[in-house]
């Protein structure tokens, strides 16, 4: 399924919380720091950067729940089915980073980098050519 280049839908597990994007992603990244590991149950999450006003919830304002994961961190989830949606930092109040794997339609936006790789799981080696960070690369 695919949507028009300047709308993406999204939704959790469950379907119990529906978003859509309208705007273009920023940036699009694989995250290996611990808590992204942690929260996602695997080697690493994968975002899109996108603004924040771009991120518009259609339904499910009641499903959602945001945990403080590190100072000025929030991750935001689905109570009901447990499905990671977003995060937002409280430094750049402009953007958020949207689960990649919540979007239900098709994403053109390729993945552009590694960032914390000082952190990633030790057991998994990145054999693509994507940039790799030890941090993070730089919000604007």
């Amino acid at each position: 399924m695919s949507a028009p280049a300047d709308r993406l839908h999204g939704s959790c597990l469950c379907g119990a919380v529906g978003f859509v994007l309208t705007t273009p992603p920023r940036a699009m990244g694989h995250c290996h720091c611990s808590r992204c590991r942690q929260h996602h149950g695997s080697a690493f999450a994968t975002y899109v950067e996108i603004a924040r006003d771009g991120w518009v919830l259609l339904r499910g304002v009641d499903a959602i729940r945001s945990f403080s994961s590190s100072p000025g961190v929030e991750r935001r989830f689905c109570a009901t089915c447990g499905s990671k949606l977003l995060f937002v930092m409280h430094d750049y109040p402009a953007l958020v980073w949207v689960a990649a794997g919540a979007l239900d339609d098709a994403l053109s936006h390729k993945p552009e980098y590694h960032i914390f790789v000082g952190s990633k799981a030790p057991w998994f080696v990145i054999h693509d050519a994507l940039a790799q960070h030890e941090a993070y690369p730089g919000v604007s």
